[in-house]
Order: C-alpha cells, then structure tokens, then sequence
C-alpha cells in the first residue's frame, strides 16, 4: 500500500485546504473529518478502481514557534530516556 500525503496549505476557520504534490491534486473542506472524505474521493477520482492501494495521509505544517528536531511532552510527560513520569 502507498501513501498519498496531503499537506495541510491554509488552515482558516472553517475553510482547510490542502494538496498532495507528487498526484498534483488539491481539496478543501470545512473541517478535518470532511477534508480527510475529499481526500478520499479525490484519489478515487484521480486513480480510478486502482484507488484501494493507496492511503490517505493529512500532514499539517511545523508551527514557527516549535524548534525543528525537539519533541513537545505534555506537562509531567517525558520519554522513557528521561527521569520523569512517562505517560
């Protein structure tokens, strides 16, 4: 099975869109679940009865504020290499 990664492009309220590059396909919707069906049907659109061995993957953009390479815990979790409670 192959993936199909739609990466998220504009996140406005109540307006998502979103394009897989390599398939040069593009969708919007109003809100995640929605997105994730034109997802699917663009890729039955796209690729007709072969659709079935590809998966549909949604991939938002790395937000500014985060530094690239270090994870987020939520508050008292950390990864087992650390001494804190893990979740």
């Amino acid at each position: 099975m192959q993936d199909v990664v739609f990466e998220l492009i504009s996140d406005q309220p109540g307006q998502l869109v979103a394009a897989a590059r390599q398939q040069h396909l593009q969708i919007s919707a109003t809100n995640l679940e929605e997105l994730q069906h034109e997802a699917r049907e663009a890729l039955i659109s796209h690729f007709g009865p072969s659709h079935v061995a590809y998966r549909v993957r949604l991939r938002r953009p790395v937000r500014h504020g985060l530094q690239a390479g270090v994870a987020q815990f939520a508050r008292g979790c950390a990864p087992a290499a650390r001494s804190l409670k893990r979740c």
